[in-house]
């Protein structure tokens, strides 16, 4: 990706303005701010319960690793 200057985000800027107009932008703005938001807090718990998963002791059953002396069974 390249790096934007100064002069380029100015010029980006100036055309959404034209596009959808001073009154709508800081709707915009707000409704990007509430989806990145709500976004950053999904991934903090995804995160969370990642780490309770990994955290937590596995139960293991004991029938499952018992020795059988028997070998027909």
């Amino acid at each position: 990706m390249p790096n934007l200057g100064a002069t380029e985000i100015l010029i980006i800027l100036g055309i959404v303005l034209l596009l959808f107009g001073g009154r709508k932008l800081p709707e915009l703005a707000r409704g990007s701010g509430r989806a990145l938001r709500i976004f950053k807090s999904e991934i903090r718990e995804s995160e969370q319960e990642e780490k309770k998963a990994d955290s937590t002791p596995r139960s293991i059953d004991p029938a499952s690793t018992e020795r059988r002396d028997d070998p027909t069974v």
